[in-house]
């Protein structure tokens, strides 16, 4: 028996959608928590090509929400345990994978291979950069985040808005999994649902889910969703760029006190001593932190002071 056999009896797939799915080419961004029941999913249903980006290994503290791993894949790297998990449930697709952090330095290149991003990197420095990638290129983007016990996924970019129209202001807290906690099951059913959401893109099912959010609170076992079809984009973004892509003409500057420099012309000072030296307006200001955070929330403090461009730089994604 042909193993769709019990998705294509769907009138919504049948052959001609398993064939759409056996064509594609999905990038995913992070093997981890919301990866793990979104990649068997997709293998199992047959996506073509699937491209695993991660450049961390496994980790015995994550794996209540990284069921993909087991205690004996600790310390080795995640993308090339989940690839085998994947191939291990389908043999018929293809399954590549790139054991390194996404950068904004070698995203362009990724994504030129793909024809949809799948952001399960629950980093919003990733989120922003894969955004801006992506509605510059038109490609759709499933992106996800999870914390605590609510999370929310959606789909950006393509014909749809940007994360940016949604979300323009610098997230409020910069609390993470690791700082914050979370639970397992609210992680796994916000990656299951980034892997309906991308079978949705993949089979042109309407209503699309790009131009929709859907959130998750697991405290009360509700969940929500709107559509942001018409929301306007930002007329002012600041970029994340990549180390290497500064220059000396740049004014760099480095918001740590208690970490190595990001680059080796930038000056170690607070926002306050910022704001009393900064540079001409035609030169352009890149503000380093370790993800990205603070240097948003100091660009927003300098914005109504100082006309140029900014542009952030975060360690975590360098």
């Amino acid at each position: 028996m042909n193993r769709y056999a019990r998705q294509m009896i769907l009138p919504e797939l049948g052959a001609d959608g398993q064939a759409r799915l056996a064509q594609a080419r999905v990038l995913v961004i992070g093997a981890g928590g919301l990866a793990a029941p979104c990649l068997p999913l997709l293998a199992g249903a047959g996506i073509g090509h699937l491209t695993i980006v991660d450049g961390d290994t496994v980790s015995l503290s994550n794996l209540h929400r990284q069921t993909l791993f087991a205690e004996a894949d600790c310390g080795l790297p995640k993308a090339r345990i989940a690839a085998d998990r994947c191939r291990a449930i389908n043999c018929d697709i293809t399954v590549e994978t790139r054991e390194y952090k996404l950068t904004p330095a070698n995203a362009p290149g990724l994504l030129a291979e793909a024809d949809l991003v799948l952001d399960c990197a629950d980093s919003y420095a990733v989120s922003y950069l894969l955004s801006d990638l992506c509605r510059a290129q038109n490609f759709p983007l499933i992106s996800a985040s999870v914390l605590g016990l609510g999370g929310y996924a959606g789909g950006f970019c393509g014909s749809a808005p940007s994360l940016r129209a949604v979300f323009p202001d610098a997230p409020d807290s910069g609390a993470s999994c690791e700082t914050a906690g979370v639970l397992g099951p609210v992680v796994g059913m916000i990656g299951a649902m980034q892997a309906q959401m991308t079978l949705n893109v993949l089979l042109g099912f309407s209503p699309s889910p790009l131009g929709q959010v859907v959130q998750f609170d697991a405290r009360s076992l509700r969940s929500s969703n709107f559509r942001f079809d018409t929301a306007p984009e930002p007329e002012a973004l600041f970029r994340f760029v990549a180390a290497s892509d500064l220059t000396d003409q740049d004014r760099i500057i480095e918001l740590r006190q208690d970490a190595p420099a990001l680059h080796p012309s930038a000056q170690r000072l607070s926002v306050e001593q910022l704001a009393q030296n900064l540079p001409p307006a035609g030169t352009r200001l890149a503000l380093c932190c370790a993800t990205g955070l603070r240097a948003w929330r100091a660009a927003e403090d300098i914005t109504p002071i100082w006309p140029g461009e900014i542009v952030l730089v975060a360690a975590s994604a360098s």
